[in-house]
């Protein structure tokens, strides 16, 4: 296998990770990131060296792809955090006014 086979496969992992956390699919996710480290684990195996154009290209589609994979992540986190304070009772400003001492 190549370093670009090896991206090409991370790139194809993270396009799952995706579709995943867009269908609320944990099982999914959790295959899909399996198989992502292990596709990273490979590309982490073939070494390191000179990237041409085309290797840049593919290492950063696979940035842009993990970025949304991390946007997703935040949003649905947020989104917990705030389904949390509703059914606790508690204000969803995260800036709370200190307590007054005398």
């Amino acid at each position: 296998m190549t370093r670009r086979d090896a991206l090409i496969r991370v790139i194809d992992t993270l396009h799952g990770e995706i579709a995943a956390l867009k269908a609320n699919n944990v099982a999914e996710l959790e295959k899909a990131t399996s198989a992502k480290l292990t596709a990273i684990e490979t590309l982490r195996g073939l070494g390191e060296g000179p990237a041409g154009p085309e290797l840049r290209d593919l290492a950063d589609e696979a940035n842009r792809l993990n970025d949304t994979c991390r946007i997703y992540v935040n949003l649905m986190a947020a989104n917990v955090r705030r389904r949390l304070q509703l059914l606790t009772g508690e204000d969803s400003n995260s800036y709370r006014r200190a307590p007054a001492y005398a």
